[in-house]
C-alpha cells in the first residue's frame, strides 16, 4: 500500500511515523472486518487516510483517521446529524479510529460548481447541522481560551508574520466573546467549500466535520474566509453580509469569530497570507 504525498507530514515526528506504518494492517483489518472491497486510490484528506470502497455492491469510504484532538469527535458528530445535510456515519471502530461512511456521489466539491450559488446552499444546510449539545463535544470557550494563552507565543515563533495589531484585535475578541456566548449547538470548525459534495440522497452534503459545541455565530468563520468562493476584501465582506443577514446572526459577533478563528490558525500551514489578509480586511469593517 502507497502512502499518499498529502500524509508525508506526518514523518517529521516518531509518532506519526508509527502511525503511517501501521497504516497497512489498519487498512487490511478494517477491510475483513467490515468486508469491504477498495475500490480505488486514496482521495486525500490532511489527518486520515481516505480511500474509495465497495460494501455488498454499495459504494462507501474508508477513512482511518491520525488520532488528533480536531477528529476526535467526528463519529458522534455524524451520529448526531444522522444524514440530515450530512453524510452517513456507517460503521465506527473507535480503537483503530476509522469511520465506514457513506459515499457521496458524483463527490464533487462545492467550490467546484460554477453554476451554483454557494451561499444559498450554505444558508440551507447550516441551520439543519446546529444541534443543541453538550459534552462530549469539546467547547467553543474552551478551545478559544487555548488559543488565547499560546496567542503571542504563537506569533513570535512564526516569526511575527503579520502586524501586531491583528494580533491584538484577535485577543480582544476571544476574551470578549468566549464567555458569552449563545445557545450552544454543534458547530464545524472546519466548513469550507471543499468540505460540501454533491450527493444523490440530498443535492450537497457536508463532510469531515471538526465538531465544537458553541454559538451559531462561530460557524460562520471558515465560509466567511473561504478562498475558494472569491478571495477579495469585497467577497469575503459580501460573505459576512450576506451569511449573518439571511441566517439572522449577529455581524459583530460573525466577524470577530472569523478574525480570531483565522489568526489563530494561521502560523500552521501554507495559506498564512491568505489569511492575515482575510482579518485584515474584516477588522476594517468593523
Amino acid at each position: 500500500m502507497q502512502i499518499p504525498d498529502n500524509l508525508a507530514w506526518l514523518r517529521q515526528s516518531e509518532a506519526g511515523e508509527r502511525w503511517l506504518a501501521s497504516l497497512p494492517r489498519l487498512v487490511s483489518e478494517l477491510t475483513q472486518q467490515w468486508d469491504l472491497r477498495l475500490t480505488g486510490p486514496s482521495l486525500g484528506g490532511y489527518v486520515s487516510y481516505v480511500v474509495p470502497a465497495d460494501r455488498h455492491g454499495v459504494p462507501v469510504v474508508l477513512k482511518v483517521q491520525w488520532p488528533d484532538d480536531e477528529c476526535e469527535y467526528e463519529a458522534d458528530a455524524l451520529r448526531v446529524w444522522d444524514g440530515a445535510g450530512a453524510v452517513r456515519l456507517l460503521a465506527h471502530d473507535a480503537v483503530r479510529h476509522a469511520l465506514l461512511l457513506e459515499r457521496c456521489l458524483p463527490g464533487s466539491a462545492l467550490a467546484a460548481a460554477p453554476e451554483v450559488d454557494p451561499l444559498a446552499v450554505l444558508v440551507g444546510l447550516l441551520p439543519r447541522l446546529w444541534k443543541p449539545v453538550g459534552r462530549p463535544f469539546r467547547p467553543l470557550s474552551e478551545e478559544a481560551h487555548g488559543w488565547a494563552k499560546t496567542l503571542y507565543a504563537d506569533w513570535e515563533t512564526a516569526g511575527k508574520p503579520c502586524e501586531r495589531k491583528l494580533i491584538d484585535a484577535t485577543a480582544a475578541f476571544l476574551a470578549e466573546l468566549a464567555d458569552d456566548q449563545g445557545e450552544q449547538v454543534l458547530v464545524h470548525q472546519d466548513l469550507h467549500g471543499e468540505n460540501v459534495l454533491a450527493a444523490e440522497r440530498e443535492p450537497w452534503l457536508v463532510i469531515d466535520p471538526k465538531p465544537l459545541a458553541g454559538e451559531r455565530a462561530f460557524s460562520l468563520a471558515p465560509i466567511i474566509r473561504s478562498g475558494e468562493f472569491g478571495h477579495s476584501q469585497a467577497a469575503v465582506t459580501y460573505r459576512l453580509d450576506r451569511l449573518s443577514a439571511e441566517l439572522g446572526i449577529d455581524r459583530k459577533r460573525a466577524c470577530g469569530w472569523t478574525i480570531a478563528q483565522t489568526i489563530a490558525w494561521s502560523f500552521d500551514g501554507p495559506n498564512a497570507n491568505r489569511m492575515h489578509e482575510t482579518a485584515r480586511w474584516l477588522l476594517a469593517t468593523m
